[in-house]
C-alpha cells in the first residue's frame, strides 16, 4: 500500500512539474547553480533535504516562494533570469552588498516583480534603453552605489506604479527626464547629470540632486544659463531677419498680455460669482503643500438658498479650527498647514501622512484618517481628551486633531530617525547600520512599557492599542520606541476594523471572533519574533480563520529549544555571550503568542519577564549598553521622510 502511496505522488509530482515547467526547489538549485558565494557556508541550507521556505534568504506566502533577499554573501556570477522564471509567485529580490557585475538581467522578463535591490554591487554597463519595458508591477527600485553609466532608461520613465526609485552613487548622464509617474521617493544624487531640473521635481529636497556638476535649477542654488543649455545653439541670422523677428515677437507679446488680462478679468468674475455661493478651503493634495478639502458642499440637485449657505459658512469657520491637546506646544491654525511645504512620508491602510515645515520652523506630521465614522463628533473629541491626557516616555503624542464627517487629521512632532520597521527591513537602502543585540532587547521593554500603560490608563478598552506593529513604533535620536496610531479601535468603522487593524488578526478573533485584554500581548508577542529574526509577519499571511500558518508557528517549527542560528536575523551583529539572553526573549515571545488565551501571558507578566531579563543581562555586561545608542547625538540620522521607506 505504501510503495502504490510513492508511486502515485511520484506520477502528480512528474504530471505537475511537466504542466507547470520546474518545481520551485529545482528552479532554485538551478539558479544557486549560477551564482558564485563567496561567504563560505551561505546557502548551505539550499538543498533538497528541506523544502524552500526553510532556505536561507527565501521569503514565502502560503507556501509559495515570493521573494529572495540574498543580502552580504559576496555573491559574483550572473543571475540565471530563465531560473527565476520557474518561480510564479516571484515579487520580491534583494542582492544588496554584494559583488555583481556585468552585463544588466533581463529582469523584464519578471513581468510581476515588484521590488528590485541592487544596492551596493560591481555594475559598470550602461542600462538598456527598455530594460524594464513590461514590468507594470514594480514599485521599489535599488539601485544605488554601482557604477551603472548612460541615460536614464526611458522604460523606467514610463513605469506606472513605481514608488521608490534610487540612482544615486553612479554615472547617470544626461537630463534628468519628465517621470510619467512621480516616484514618491526619488535619490539621484552624486552622478554626471546635467541640464535643467524639470519643475515637478524643483520641491524637492536639495540633497536628492547633489554631486551633479552640471544640474541646475530649483531646488538646487545653481541658477541655470545658456552653458547648462544641452541643446545646440540656433545658427546666426542677418539683420533683415532679426528685425522681423523681433517685431513679430513684439506682437505675439503685446496679444499675449491682452488675452492675458481677459483671462484674469474672467477668473476674478467667476471668483466672486463661485464665493458668494460656496466658500472653499482647498483643494486637492499636491507635491508642495499639504491641501485638504473642507467646504459646504452643495446638493446633488439643486442650490441652497443664500442664508442657508450664509449660515453654513459661519459655522464652517468654527469647524475649521485645530483642537489642540497638549499645551507645550507653540499654537498654530489649520490654515498655517495647509500652507506649509509638505512632503509625502507613505500611505498607510487609513490614509496618507505628511510631514510639514511650518513658518515658525516646527516640523510636525499630519496624518489623515479615513475609516473613522464610527462615533459623532461629541463621542469623538470625548475620546481625544483621554488620548492626549496620556503622558508617557514610550508613547508618541497627539498634539492636535482636526474633526470633519468625512476624514479627520491627527498632528503629531516628527520623528527623524523613522520607523522600527525601516531599521529592520530596510536600514541598508537606507544607508544605515543594522540594530544589535543590546538595542533591540532595549526597544522590546519601551513597547511593553508603553502597552502596561496604556492598560493601566484606557482599561475600558479590550484592546487599548489595538494597531501594533514594527511600522507603528517610532524610534527617537536615543533608539528609544515611541508607540503610534494607539487607542483607535473606538473611532474606526467596525468593518474597516476588522479588516485592516492588528488586534483583528489575533488567533482569539480569527477563531472565535472576540478581542480580549490579551490580544495586545499577542501582538507584541509577534513584534518579539520579528526583532530576533527579522521576518516580515505579513510573510506568513492567514488564509482563513482554520489557517495555523503565522510567524509564531514558524519559529516553533524551527526551534527545538536549543540555539538555532537560521532562526534569527543575520544582520543583529555579535551576539557571542548572548545565546542564552535572546532564547529567554525568544521562549517570552512565544509565551505571548500561545494560541489558547488563556495560557498566554498577561501584560504585566510579560513586561515583569522582559524587565528581569534586561536585569540579568545588565548585571552580566557592563559594555551592555549598545553603541548605537551612544552614538545617536555623534551621528546624522536620516528619517523615512528624506530617503523613504513605505512599508505599510
Amino acid at each position: 500500500m505504501e510503495s502504490t502511496c510513492l508511486l502515485f505522488f511520484s506520477i502528480v509530482s512528474i504530471f505537475f512539474v511537466a504542466a507547470h515547467g520546474l518545481s520551485e526547489t529545482e528552479s532554485l538549485l538551478k539558479f544557486k547553480n549560477s551564482l558564485v558565494i563567496g561567504r563560505a557556508n551561505a546557502l548551505e541550507s539550499w538543498n533538497r533535504r528541506n523544502p524552500p521556505c526553510k532556505w536561507t534568504g527565501v521569503l514565502c506566502d502560503r507556501g509559495f516562494v515570493w521573494g529572495l533577499r540574498l543580502e552580504n554573501f559576496e555573491i559574483s556570477g550572473s543571475i540565471d533570469i530563465e531560473a527565476l522564471m520557474g518561480l510564479k509567485s516571484l515579487r520580491s529580490l534583494s542582492f544588496i552588498n554584494n559583488k555583481l557585475r556585468g552585463p544588466f538581467p533581463e529582469f523584464k522578463k519578471l513581468v510581476a516583480l515588484k521590488s528590485l535591490y541592487l544596492s551596493n554591487n560591481q555594475f559598470d554597463v550602461e542600462i538598456p534603453k527598455d530594460a524594464f519595458d513590461g514590468m507594470g508591477w514594480l514599485k521599489k527600485l535599488h539601485l544605488e552605489n554601482n557604477n551603472f553609466s548612460g541615460e536614464i532608461p526611458t522604460s523606467l520613465v514610463k513605469s506606472p506604479k513605481l514608488l521608490e526609485l534610487r540612482l544615486d552613487g553612479n554615472r547617470f548622464t544626461g537630463q534628468i527626464p519628465e517621470f510619467t509617474h512621480q516616484p514618491h521617493m526619488l535619490n539621484l544624487s552624486n552622478n554626471a547629470l546635467a541640464g535643467q531640473i524639470p519643475n515637478s521635481l524643483s520641491t524637492m529636497d536639495s540633497k536628492l540632486f547633489e554631486g551633479n556638476k552640471g544640474l541646475c535649477g530649483k531646488p538646487l542654488d545653481t541658477k541655470c544659463t545658456s552653458s547648462y543649455s544641452l541643446t545646440p545653439a540656433e545658427p546666426k541670422s542677418s539683420p533683415k531677419k532679426k528685425s522681423f523677428k523681433f517685431l513679430y515677437i513684439v506682437a505675439i507679446a503685446i496679444a499675449a498680455l491682452a488675452a492675458l488680462l481677459v483671462i484674469i478679468g474672467l477668473i476674478i468674475f467667476l471668483y466672486r460669482r463661485r464665493a458668494k455661493r460656496q466658500p472653499l478651503l482647498s483643494a486637492e493634495p499636491g507635491p508642495s503643500s499639504l491641501q485638504m478639502r473642507a467646504g459646504i458642499q452643495e446638493s446633488e440637485r439643486g442650490q441652497s438658498s443664500y442664508h442657508s449657505q450664509n449660515r453654513a459658512a459661519k459655522k464652517m469657520i468654527h469647524t475649521t479650527k485645530l483642537s489642540f491637546l497638549r499645551d507645550d506646544k507653540g499654537k498654530f491654525e489649520l490654515q498655517d498647514l495647509l500652507k506649509a511645504s509638505a512632503e509625502i512620508l507613505g500611505s498607510g491602510c487609513f490614509g496618507a501622512s505628511y510631514k510639514t515645515l511650518l513658518s515658525n520652523g516646527s516640523v510636525m506630521v499630519v496624518k489623515r484618517f479615513k475609516h473613522m465614522n464610527k462615533e459623532g463628533i461629541e463621542e469623538f473629541q470625548e475620546h481625544m481628551k483621554r488620548l492626549g491626557r496620556l503622558n508617557h516616555e514610550n508613547l508618541l503624542p497627539i498634539v492636535a486633531y482636526y474633526y470633519k464627517k468625512e476624514e479627520k487629521l491627527f498632528v503629531s512632532d516628527f520623528v527623524a530617525n523613522g520607523s522600527l520597521a525601516a531599521h529592520l527591513h530596510g536600514h541598508k537602502s537606507l544607508g544605515q547600520p543594522s540594530l544589535d543585540w543590546p538595542t533591540r532587547l532595549n526597544i522590546v521593554k519601551g513597547v511593553g512599557r508603553g502597552l502596561l500603560y496604556l492598560n493601566k490608563n484606557l482599561p475600558s478598552l479590550m484592546a487599548p492599542h489595538g494597531h501594533l506593529k514594527s511600522s507603528n513604533v517610532l524610534l527617537s535620536e536615543k533608539f528609544e520606541p515611541l508607540l503610534m496610531d494607539y487607542g483607535l479601535i473606538p473611532m474606526i468603522n467596525e468593518e474597516s476594523a476588522q479588516e485592516l487593524m492588528v488586534a483583528y488578526k489575533s488567533p482569539e478573533y480569527l477563531k472565535q471572533s472576540r478581542v480580549t485584554k490579551k490580544t495586545d500581548v499577542w501582538g507584541l508577542g509577534v513584534l518579539i519574533l520579528e526583532i530576533l529574526t527579522g521576518k516580515l509577519p505579513e510573510s506568513f499571511p492567514q488564509i482563513d480563520k482554520e489557517s495555523e500558518e503565522d510567524l509564531a508557528s514558524w519559529v516553533r517549527s524551527i526551534f527545538k529549544g536549543e540555539w538555532t542560528q537560521e532562526l534569527f536575523d543575520q544582520e543583529m551583529g555579535k551576539t557571542s555571550n548572548c545565546e542564552a539572553h535572546i532564547l529567554k526573549l525568544l521562549r517570552i515571545g512565544l509565551s505571548c503568542c500561545e494560541v489558547d488565551v488563556e495560557k498566554r501571558l498577561d501584560i504585566r507578566e510579560a513586561v515583569e519577564k522582559i524587565e528581569d531579563l534586561m536585569k540579568e543581562r545588565e548585571q552580566g555586561d557592563d559594555d551592555f549598553y549598545s553603541t548605537y545608542a551612544s552614538e545617536a547625538d555623534g551621528r546624522s540620522s536620516r528619517g523615512v521622510s528624506s530617503e523613504g521607506i513605505n512599508l505599510s
